[in-house]
This record gives C-alpha cells, sequence and structure tokens, in this order.
C-alpha cells in the first residue's frame, strides 16, 4: 500500500469519497460511494461480511416491523387470512429471540464467509455496476430455479424424520406472521437458504458474469418475499392479485394451516404441475360458498 493510499485511508472515509469523486468522474454516486466503501476498509473479507450482515439485519427487520404496526391495528383484521389467530407481543418477542440468535450463530459465519466464496466463485465487486436489464434478467432466472430448488426440499423436510426434528420448529406458529418467516431449524435455514445463495453462485461459477450488487438485490426480494408470504395477509392489492403465478400469503398461510402441501417459495406452478395445491383449492371453494351462505342468510 503506497503513501497515497494510507494518507487517504487515514483520512476517514470522506477523504477517500473525495479521492475517488476527482479520479472516477464517470461513475455515478452509488458506484463512487460503493469504490469508496471498499477503498476505505482495506480489506475486502471485512467490508463484504460487514455489509452483507448488516444489510440483512435491516432488510429482515426492517420488512417485519410494518406487518408487527398492521398486527396491532384491529382495521386490518378484515384482510387477516386467519383472523381469529393474531400474534401477541410474547409470541413476537419469543419469536425475535430465536430469529436473533440463528442470525449470530448460523447466518453470520456464512455471511463472513460470503467474501472468500464470491472470490472462489467469481462474483465481482467491481465498478461500474452491470445495466438494469443484464439485473433484471439474472433475476427472473434466480427466481425459477430457487423456486424450483425450494418446492423439492420444502417437500422433503415433510417427511418421516425430516419433519419431526428438524421442519417442525418451523411450524410452531400454524398462522404465521412477518417475523416467523426465518424461525427454523439451523439445518433448515442452512438447506433451504441454499437455494437463495447457492443458485447465485452456481451462475456465477458456470457463467462467470455476476456482481454482487445484483446478489443483493436477489437477497433483498426474497426476503421480501419470504416476510411476506408468513405476513398473514392477503389484500385486494396483493401481488397475487396481480400476478396469479405468484404464491404469496395466501398460498403460503394455508400451509401453515394445514401442514402440508403448498411447498413452493414464490410461484405456484410446481404446486399446480404436481396437484399438492388441490386440498388447497377445495378448501378456498368451501370458504367461498359458507361466505355466501352467509351473506344469504
Amino acid at each position: 500500500m503506497n503513501s497515497t493510499t494510507q494518507a487517504i485511508i487515514g483520512g476517514g472515509f470522506q477523504a477517500v469519497r473525495q479521492q475517488i469523486q476527482l479520479a472516477h468522474p464517470d461513475l455515478n454516486m452509488f458506484e463512487q460511494l460503493w469504490l469508496s466503501y471498499y477503498k476505505w476498509f482495506n480489506n475486502d473479507v471485512v467490508a463484504t461480511g460487514l455489509m452483507s450482515f448488516i444489510l440483512h439485519e435491516v432488510l429482515y427487520f426492517g420488512r417485519c416491523i410494518p406487518w408487527m404496526i398492521i398486527d396491532a391495528l384491529p382495521y386490518f383484521r378484515r384482510w387477516k387470512i386467519q383472523p381469529k389467530k393474531v400474534p401477541s407481543l410474547a409470541e413476537q418477542w419469543e419469536c425475535t429471540r430465536l430469529v436473533l440468535l440463528s442470525h449470530f450463530t448460523v447466518e453470520l459465519p456464512q455471511i463472513w464467509l460470503f467474501d472468500p466464496m464470491c472470490a472462489t466463485f467469481g462474483l465481482s465487486t467491481s465498478v461500474p455496476f452491470p445495466s438494469i436489464t443484464k439485473i433484471a434478467w439474472q433475476l427472473a432466472i434466480f427466481f425459477f430455479l430457487e423456486d424450483t430448488w425450494h418446492y423439492w426440499a420444502h417437500r422433503l423436510f415433510h417427511y418421516g424424520i425430516f419433519y419431526r426434528i428438524i421442519h417442525k420448529v418451523h411450524h410452531r406458529y400454524s398462522a404465521p406472521f412477518g417475523l416467523s418467516a426465518e424461525y427454523a431449524h439451523p439445518l433448515e435455514i442452512v438447506l433451504l437458504g441454499a437455494g437463495t445463495v447457492f443458485v447465485p453462485l452456481m451462475w456465477c461459477y458456470f457463467t462467470h458474469d455476476l456482481h454482487l450488487i445484483t446478489m443483493y438485490i436477489w437477497i433483498m426480494l426474497r426476503l421480501f418475499q419470504a416476510v411476506d408470504s408468513h405476513s398473514g395477509y392477503d389484500f385486494p392489492w396483493s401481488l397475487n392479485k396481480i400476478m396469479p403465478i405468484w404464491a404469496g400469503a395466501e398460498h403460503h398461510d394455508y400451509h401453515h394451516m394445514a401442514f402440508k402441501d403448498n411447498y413452493s417459495s414464490s410461484f405456484r406452478w410446481w404446486d399446480s404441475v404436481l396437484h399438492t395445491d388441490k386440498n388447497f383449492h377445495n378448501y378456498k371453494a368451501r370458504k367461498i360458498a359458507s361466505e355466501r351462505t352467509k351473506k344469504a342468510t
């Protein structure tokens, strides 16, 4: 490391940023901040590990908080899928404690090893960022592949010893809520989570074409999808009303209520093709018929 670099780092992040702005006027503001961050740390393992863990915590709990507020407001009960099962503060705190424990003991070590994995698989952290078009079609592929992995791994977890020892922990709540998305046995976190992490890394290994910023956007979308599907609410404006192939909370809430079927994460096609949503559709039909009868009387 030369004396100029040492001086920049010694001057703090703002000094690094000013130097990057002067040296790279062609980069946009976010790319300059990204490059400044890595130059300031001068240690990719620490920089990526710290950013990845903080990002995960902020996104996960940041997405959960609105659902906690909604649970506390009676106005939204009309859209609660299981309106008689609203999580208490005690249940939410119990769930939060286990989730935090798993974040620091199971996920943090994996996240800290993320940069060496990136280097091994060829994941880029350089600037400029990839185009929005490239990010979009790569995300579409990841959603399809992860959904396939999740369906079959999740279905396996509902058999015998896999359910009794591992997956039963996640089914602690028959009426899920946002915070319960990552309430799970450590082995489930690793194995089901592999679809989110290793699908993009395998893509990177074979194509040598993936950027860390795409990975972060992907993880953000997956976290939002997981929390939302466990929210317990199905609104008229929910994504599954706009895009019928999207699973959403309606689809996954039944899985927790019935302890079976509807194994997919993001989409409905695997359950539809393999008829593991038959009981779900029968339940919906009975529910609609019951509501019509009540209105008629």
